[in-house]
């Protein structure tokens, strides 16, 4: 025997309430095989629902959009990061600049390995470090790092955290979308439980395969389970039953 079962994606959700919606805007309450109450339901919260869809799929696909600017500010940014520092290892190889010039931006006198720049709080720390170092050793009087210059570096900086503050602020409208979405489901579920079982109610005394007709027009789902599929009789009936 076929059984029922409730939507489990926000497409169906919606379908099935637009089913038992349009039922409910069609019949008169005596002929609805559910309760005006939940016919008030379903209007209170199938137009929240689509909203909540479409401000989750909106948030998603902004966010998507400006992470591929955000990507490119902070692939050049940590370019001017890496350029920096392997200019002052490449002077203090010189003899340019003294070993202890390293300790300004926050390394060892003796390190000469690059550091990780592989993550974003990584980009950020570092090139932190890059400005206030630099800003320290211009205020007493050291000759500036050129090629590239701290100044040039500090506008792909800048540049960079404004990006990457806007994407957090995206990320963030993106989570409460997610949020809201999660809690309209749960609502949703709730009422198509509801619509769903006073349907069955309704229409308990007819036979079986008259019962899930009348059901699946308001939008009631029902599946064969793996063995009724392989047995042909069984499905070949049901087949015969949906074509006629």
């Amino acid at each position: 025997m076929p059984y029922r079962r409730l939507p489990n994606t926000d497409s169906a959700r919606l379908k099935s309430l637009k089913s038992a919606y349009s039922k409910g805007k069609d019949l008169p309450p005596f002929k609805l095989a559910f309760s005006a109450n939940s016919f008030r339901k379903i209007n209170g919260v199938l137009p929240l629902f689509e909203g909540a869809i479409y401000e989750h799929k909106n948030s998603l696909n902004l966010q998507a959009e400006k992470n591929k600017e955000y990507q490119k500010r902070l692939k050049k940014v940590r370019l001017y990061i890496s350029h920096f520092i392997q200019v002052v290892n490449m002077a203090i190889t010189r003899s340019e600049l003294n070993a202890e010039t390293r300790q300004y931006f926050g390394f060892d006198e003796s390190e000469r390995k690059l550091p990780s720049l592989s993550s974003e709080e990584e980009v950020i720390e570092w090139g932190s470090k890059l400005i206030d170092g630099e800003k320290k050793r211009r205020d007493k009087g050291m000759n500036p790092i050129t090629n590239p210059t701290i100044a040039v570096l500090k506008v792909h900086f800048d540049k960079f955290m404004e990006y990457h503050h806007y994407q957090k602020s995206l990320k963030d409208r993106s989570h409460r979308a997610q949020e809201q979405l999660n809690e309209k489901r749960s609502q949703v579920d709730s009422v198509i439980q509801q619509i769903w079982n006073e349907v069955e109610k309704t229409y308990e005394d007819l036979p079986e395969e008259m019962r899930r007709e009348k059901a699946t027009e308001y939008g009631l789902v029902y599946v064969f389970r793996k063995n009724e599929l392989s047995n042909p009789t069984i499905f070949q009936s049901h087949r015969a039953e949906e074509i006629g």
